[in-house]
């Protein structure tokens, strides 16, 4: 007999829970031409497709207001646990490639032969362990750390590709998405007691444990591997709502905040030579690609107009007001948080994550040029 989750049977519940995950219209309509097998990502808040939402034993209540209206109401009409007000850089890669949306790695029922997603919200670089040991531990980190992903790709292996000997030509035909991943790290530093400098300290351990990650993928068979760097956080209005600062010469001429930025161009440099490291050790039976959010991001800031957008660090939705319609206990997805009416035209979606249009820009940035090295279609 089916077991029973008040009153529902599993096999329903699990089956209502893939219908609300799972939006329709999701294989490949951006008319993309298959190039891979499949895709497969990891990462957090910035390409997690409903993870937290199956994984709701592992979240923190408060993290689950990103599974309210008015997210999703862009594109899908309806939440979807993306982080967005549509869809995401992923959602646009699969599309592109002709693939389908990628399921959530924890989605009972799922088919994850053409790709699984094993972000989610809350993910870090860091094991929790390690966070906890630096006085960090705090629930709302332990989501999904990248080991920990890692262990539930390898646990789908088995559904995917069969055993190592078929999986390893196949995985070689797969595009990986590792990231964006470490913005938590930071997050969870900054946002409970430690100065930049502090934080700073700690790049080296989150930059090892991505590149770590990599040389993992790449024993799996994995070939070719996009490496996203962090944003300038520093430009983030959830940054510049709770950490603001007291001295004007902080902030730059856009009104972000300088030593932020540094840190996530501190973050990106080590980033960026720890990936060169990997491309000596394996040449190019490997490729590895750096994907350039930080610059991307500072473009449209500089100069908005020229991509579309009329609005840049003040969030789209949410109940926060002042200067950046943010405020942690007035967020988008809770009572009284609105939507504007365009959110095409505004770079910020909910002071946090990026719009739809934002994401779109990115994903084309990283496929054809010039924000990915080399572009993921060269």
């Amino acid at each position: 007999m089916a077991r029973r989750i008040n009153g529902v049977t599993a096999a329903a519940s699990a089956s209502l829970l893939l219908a609300f995950l799972m939006p329709a219209a999701a294989d490949g309509d951006g008319g993309g031409t298959t190039r891979y097998n499949a895709m497969f990502n990891f990462g957090d808040s910035l390409s997690d497709t409903g993870n937290l939402c199956v994984n709701k034993s592992a979240a923190a209540e408060l993290l689950l207001t990103f599974a309210n209206p008015p997210y999703g109401m862009t594109y899908f009409g309806r939440p979807t646990c993306r982080c967005s007000d549509g869809r995401l850089v992923v959602d646009f890669l699969a599309q592109s490639l002709g693939l389908p949306f990628l399921p959530p790695s924890k989605l009972p029922g799922a088919d994850f032969r053409k790709g699984a997603n094993m972000a989610i919200i809350g993910g870090t670089a860091l094991d929790f362990e390690f966070l906890k040991s630096i006085g960090l531990g705090y629930p709302i980190w332990n989501n999904g750390a990248i080991n920990v992903q890692l262990r539930w790709f390898r646990d789908l292996l088995p559904r995917v590709c069969g055993g190592p000997q078929t999986c390893r030509p196949y995985l070689a035909r797969s595009l990986f998405l590792l990231g964006s991943i470490g913005g938590n790290d930071y997050n969870a530093m900054l946002f409970f007691g430690f100065n930049v400098s502090r934080a700073k300290s700690y790049a080296p351990n989150v930059v090892d444990n991505i590149a770590a990650a990599v040389e993992r993928l790449i024993e799996l068979g994995a070939a070719d591997i996009v490496v996203p760097g962090t944003l300038p956080i520093g430009c983030i209005a959830v940054y510049l709502a709770i950490l603001p600062s007291g001295d004007k010469s902080d902030y730059d001429e856009r009104g972000c905040l300088k030593p932020l930025n540094g840190l996530a161009m501190y973050h990106n440099s080590l980033l960026q030579d720890r990936l060169n490291g990997v491309r000596a050790r394996h040449g190019s039976a490997v490729r590895i690609m750096y994907a350039d959010y930080y610059a991307h991001a500072v473009d449209m800031l500089r100069d908005p107009a020229r991509f579309g957008f009329t609005t840049v660090i003040t969030a789209c939705c949410g109940a926060g007001g002042g200067p950046y319609n943010y405020e942690f206990d007035a967020r988008c997805g809770m009572k009284g948080a609105t939507a504007c009416a365009d959110p095409w035209r505004h770079e910020s979606w909910d002071g946090v994550h990026p719009t739809e249009a934002v994401n779109k820009l990115v994903a084309d940035g990283w496929l054809r040029g010039p924000y990915c090295h080399p572009p993921i279609l060269q």
